[in-house]
């Protein structure tokens, strides 16, 4: 049989996180343009329950399950996804998926044939998926579903630790990355959690070079970012791996696929009514993502910092720090006296609890500006609305991209650090003026939201329109190693 008539075959493997499987279920989609690939997305029965409901009636891709239960690595039955657990159990959750290696090879050699070519598309956190690959001779990349500086920033830190080094406590609270001197100083605040408490016999640490020391041996890595303002992080990879790091964003999903929740929320038409009430640029949108939330002294000077600035807005609520976040909102605890019945009847906050329509709100006219936790889907969203960026960001690479999207694109403004941070209304309302005011940073601001909005649409440019975008030049590229 010749090349042209082998059967390619590409499998896709996210972690079970809202976070991860939608921008990889936007690049099956994306493949799935093309009309020449088998695609395959392998995940656990309730996550495979729910991407069923995502793809288009008319799609192609299959949707295999990994057998996979919970209850024998001690997390709860229904343990399949982030949602539904605590973040202390994130780490067992992942580590939990390193058990999957044979019954993922299992399922991989049912859809082998003698003339297939197989490319396998894993996670940041399945690095030893590149071994079983190795073992059945198929193609292999990791895909990061944010950007390359926000994860060299996280790799160097997790295989260096040089907080801890004699250097670094000697220079203060500030210090450089010994492999990626380019993204100039850290500070201390700009650590997670876990890698603030790291010490190199740590679980997060321990997984973590395990599962970096997979990625020399893939083939590639993915990016769902864009060559022009992220080339720094790729350059990073490209040298660190000594492999092809290619960026494919944005995937983004469509306005009716990206609309998610867990079952609260509120109804996208009256989202969408309340916005048509308020003029053009007026509206502050506030969400921390689908894993995230502040504090409750946090919670309640944010609150107060809406009220007083006196801007539009809708803000999703979601119960703070030491609460369960799937459990009831209690206005009366931690918001301000009567804040909800102010805001509300003066019409001029949204108070939305648990999920909103985001990918809506921002396409909105009405919408302004971002008040977010700098989760990669979430600024790409506001960015390919050419809106800019208040900065909260909370956990993981969050910090980084906050920090290049400061410091190295200019869109976005850091409002708060962290979930423990002492925030004062004052600081947050002076924040919020000085980027939707008519000052001279916010003006530079919405006009460098405007060209990266177009630098996003211009990257999936077909030849049809003239030049070829440089995301479908590099996801012709990969394709053309993956299937060479």
């Amino acid at each position: 049989m010749g090349e042209s008539e082998r059967r390619e075959e590409i499998v896709l493997f996210p972690f079970m996180a809202q976070g991860h499987i939608i921008p990889m279920l936007a690049l099956a989609l994306e493949l799935e343009k093309r009309n020449k690939y088998s695609i395959t997305i392998v995940n656990t029965s309730l996550n495979i329950t729910k991407l069923k409901s995502s793809l288009p009636p008319a799609s192609s891709i299959t949707l295999l399950t990994i057998p996979f239960n919970p209850s024998d690595h001690n997390l709860p039955s229904n343990a399949h996804n982030t949602d539904t657990i605590p973040y202390h159990l994130v780490l067992r959750l992942i580590r939990a998926c390193t058990t999957l290696s044979a019954p993922f090879k299992t399922l991989l050699q049912t859809l082998i044939t003698p003339d297939s070519n197989l490319c396998i598309i894993a996670d940041i956190f399945f690095g030893w998926t590149a071994a079983v690959a190795k073992d059945l001779g198929a193609f292999h990349l990791i895909f990061s579903g944010c950007p390359a500086y926000g994860l060299a920033c996280y790799h160097s830190l997790w295989l260096n630790l040089p907080h801890r080094l004699p250097t670094a406590t000697a220079t203060g609270d500030s210090f450089t990355l010994p492999d990626f001197p380019e993204a100039r100083l850290i500070h201390r605040t700009q650590l997670p959690t876990n890698i603030s408490e790291a010490d190199g016999t740590d679980e997060w640490s321990l997984f973590q070079r395990y599962n970096f020391s997979f990625w020399p041996h893939s083939d590639g890595v993915l990016f769902n970012t864009v060559e022009s303002f992220d080339s720094v992080g790729l350059d990073y990879f490209r040298r660190k791996l000594g492999r092809p790091a290619w960026p494919v964003g944005p995937l983004l999903l469509s306005t009716g696929a990206a609309s998610r929740g867990k079952g609260g929320g509120i109804n996208p038409s009256l989202c969408n009514q309340w916005l048509n009430s308020k003029p053009l640029r007026s509206v502050l949108f506030v969400c921390f993502g689908s894993m995230n939330t502040v504090s409750a002294s946090q919670m309640m000077e944010l609150a107060k910092a809406l009220e007083r600035c006196g801007r539009n807005f809708i803000w999703v609520l979601r119960p703070p720090i030491g609460f369960d976040i799937n459990s009831d909102f209690r206005e009366s605890e931690w918001l301000p006296l009567g804040f909800a019945e102010r805001v509300g009847g003066s019409g001029r906050g949204l108070l939305v609890h648990d999920w909103a329509p985001q990918v809506e709100i921002l396409s909105h006219g009405a919408v302004s500006a971002f008040l977010s936790h700098c989760g990669w889907n979430s600024v790409l969203e506001s960015l390919s609305q050419g809106v800019p960026i208040l900065g909260w960001p909370m956990a993981a690479e969050q910090f980084y991209n906050c920090k290049m999207l400061e410091e190295e694109v200019g869109v976005c403004v850091e409002v708060a650090r962290g979930k423990s941070c002492e925030v004062r209304c004052a600081d947050i309302v002076g924040k919020i003026e000085l980027v939707m005011e008519e000052t001279e940073k916010g003006a530079r601001m919405r006009e460098k939201a405007r060209e990266i909005r177009d630098v996003i649409k211009n990257a999936f440019k077909s030849e049809d329109d003239g030049v070829k975008g440089s995301s479908a030049r590099a996801l012709d590229e990969f394709l053309s190693a993956a299937m060479s």
